[in-house]
């Protein structure tokens, strides 16, 4: 039988990426949806993928898109107006009868939560849920790659892990392991529609048992240094990330000081098909990022 095609948006992300690799190399058609084409959405065309272009902000600019489409992986960024966005979605995806799709949540999805996007993706879910286009919702903790953007240059120039994290615990699971659970949801639909997964790496560590893991990888002492959160938030403006990330980054700190992060699933394993990558595995593979 004919594989049908699956559209994945947010396609040049950390997990759309993925996802659209993980596809094309077990025969799926892949249409990958992109805000605008560049260098990434480049190697996208290269692997096999059809690109195309539109805005979950403009819901006329996704109809051509979706057109004929059956599956999708919906993965919004870290911006504001998720909400407008996944109704956007929803309606459209309701117009060209979507049968199945996962959604990208937060592992801290709730009503009533205080960060404005977290509260918007616990209704978000709620908007693709009444949709009736066969959702599935997983719910992933930290990414591993999140000291790659924001540890980096602390971590080689300084030997220090600087987070306003206390003593809170995550198992943190790395974007390919994320994307082996939304494959694994999507080119078998049937047994994941209307669940929610919470997506996690094998293992919750502390930042001080991170800052350990560092050290052992690198060869030399790393310490976790515990910034208090308005130290934090000034390092993140003076560092370019939006008002909006970072009140929504300080409130999930607080929630990771809480212990709500400190969770660990056997998801990748069962829905993905592999054992999750461990936090160690990932600082290896990616030892020259902290040394550099």
């Amino acid at each position: 039988m004919t594989k049908p095609t699956i559209l994945v948006t947010g396609a040049t992300g950390k997990t759309g990426a993925h996802v659209v690799e993980q596809l094309i190399k077990i025969g799926f058609p892949v249409r990958a949806l992109v805000h605008r084409r560049d260098e990434r959405s480049a190697r996208l065309t290269s692997l096999g993928a059809h690109v195309v272009e539109g805005d979950f902000l403009d819901a006329e600019s996704l109809r051509a898109p979706m057109a004929g489409v059956k599956r999708a992986y919906f993965c919004y960024p870290v911006t504001d107006r998720l909400l407008e966005g996944t109704t956007n979605f929803a309606l459209v995806a309701k117009e060209v009868g979507l049968e199945a799709m996962v959604n990208m949540s937060q592992i801290i999805a709730r009503e009533g939560h205080p960060s404005p996007l977290t509260r918007q993706h616990w209704l978000a879910e709620r908007v693709l849920d009444w949709a009736g286009i066969g959702a599935t919702h997983i719910r992933p903790t930290f990414f591993a790659e999140n000291p790659l953007m924001f540890n980096a240059a602390g971590i080689a120039g300084e030997g220090k892990l600087y987070q306003p994290h206390g003593d809170g615990r995550h198992a943190a699971v790395t974007s390919e392991d994320i994307a082996r659970v939304v494959v694994g949801v999507l080119t078998d639909p049937g047994p994941h529609i209307g669940k929610v997964y919470k997506v996690t790496g094998p293992e919750a560590l502390s930042q001080k048992e991170m800052a350990a893991t560092f050290s052992r990888i690198l060869g030399r002492p790393v310490e976790y240094v515990d910034l208090p959160l308005e130290r934090w938030q000034k390092a993140m403006a003076d560092a370019g990330l939006p008002p909006f990330a970072i009140a929504h980054l300080s409130y999930v700190s607080e929630d990771h000081k809480n212990g709500a992060f400190d969770q660990v699933t056997d998801v990748v394993r069962k829905v993905g098909g592999l054992p999750p990558r461990t936090f160690e595995d990932f600082v290896r593979d990616n030892a020259e990022a902290f040394r550099a």
